[in-house]
């Protein structure tokens, strides 16, 4: 059932591991948009998303989450605004061994916070460009006063995706709690 009553939203650049996150964390076959991929100056990979991704993740306490993963090309950025409706937050993916990877993580972070303020940001392919300083991160969110939590892991491996999700679920408790403080 696509319908689901709580949703989070995969986003980020093309070849971050998107896909592969959803794979990996669905209880269910994964519904994919996957074709050729023809922009292989942005992205040596061969297949590449253009709709969305579904799957479907039960949590331990039967808390079923669907699973969003959006196209990470620019030019589809007409369809993040709808795939982010209800959701309760997006899990960010940038690809560490991208040459633009900072300038990435820039323009994601600032697409999607139109969306929503629950985030959580993950940077793949660390082994891919190990010499690559991955502090360069961290040091971004500091400069630009943001507090969205930020983890180094490999979306293929269900355990670090699920520490994604915790996160952002997390950090919309914390989020409601402070809301309602404030009432």
């Amino acid at each position: 059932m696509i319908l689901q009553q709580y949703k989070i939203v995969f986003g980020g650049s093309m070849g971050a591991g998107k896909s592969a996150a959803i794979q990996s964390l669905s209880d269910i076959p994964v519904l994919t948009t996957e074709t050729m991929n023809t922009d292989v100056n942005a992205h040596q990979k061969q297949l590449t998303t253009v709709g969305i991704d579904y799957g479907e993740v039960t949590l331990d306490n039967d808390l079923k989450i669907g699973l969003y993963g959006t196209p990470g090309q620019n030019r589809f950025d007409f369809m993040w605004s709808v795939i982010c409706k209800g959701a309760i937050g997006t899990v960010i993916l940038i690809d560490h061994s991208s040459m633009n990877s900072l300038q990435d993580l820039e323009f994601y972070v600032s697409a999607f916070a139109d969306f929503t303020d629950n985030m959580v940001i993950g940077i793949t392919h660390i082994d891919e460009k190990p010499e690559k300083i991955t502090t360069i991160y961290h040091e971004w969110l500091a400069k630009y006063q943001k507090s969205y939590p930020l983890f180094h892991i490999d979306a293929r491996n269900k355990k670090d995706v699920l520490l994604l999700i915790d996160a952002l679920i997390a950090s919309v408790e914390v989020n409601l709690e402070k809301l309602n403080q404030e009432e």
